[in-house]
């Protein structure tokens, strides 16, 4: 990054989960109609805590991604798992959820950096339970604004 941003810069973000935030700025192709062209988002991501300040920014996310990170989190609130990621196959990004008791805490890992050969960054949070429900309608808000096209990757 040519200047040092700061969250405020970019306004609300559109994925927050603790100290990760996420704006999705638009598709990576928007003209295009393929699985493995047109799901991708050019983003940036930052996460923070405890005097470190990670950004990570481009095409590096699919809206795929995000829906199903948006399903995990829901079948994390239904009980039926216990973890969620939002892990997509660029390496600059991991988001992990792992539910920690049977209290309703959960444990959130993001893995985040701006250049995967010569750096890495995992910064840990407690989340609240009660937090997913609000990351399951920004993982939906987001699919909505870019709904996924060609569900089949090899269509």
């Amino acid at each position: 990054m040519s200047q040092r941003l700061t969250p405020e810069d970019l306004g609300r973000p559109d994925l927050k989960v603790a100290g990760f935030q996420l704006w999705v700025h638009g598709r990576e192709f928007p003209e295009a109609e393929d699985h493995g062209d047109a799901n991708w988002l050019r983003v940036t991501a930052h996460c923070g805590e405890s005097g470190a300040s990670v950004w990570a920014q481009g095409a590096i996310l699919m809206v795929t991604d995000i829906a199903r990170f948006g399903g995990q989190c829901a079948a994390m609130v239904r009980g039926s798992s216990s973890s969620a990621a939002l892990d997509p196959l660029e390496p600059e990004l991991r988001v992990s959820l792992e539910t920690s008791d049977r209290l309703g805490h959960v444990r959130a890992q993001v893995e985040i950096t701006p250049d995967h050969l010569s750096q890495s960054h995992r910064i840990g949070f407690e989340v609240d339970q009660s937090s997913l429900p609000d990351i399951i309608k920004q993982c939906s808000a987001i699919v909505q604004e870019y709904p996924i096209r060609s569900r089949t990757p090899f269509s």
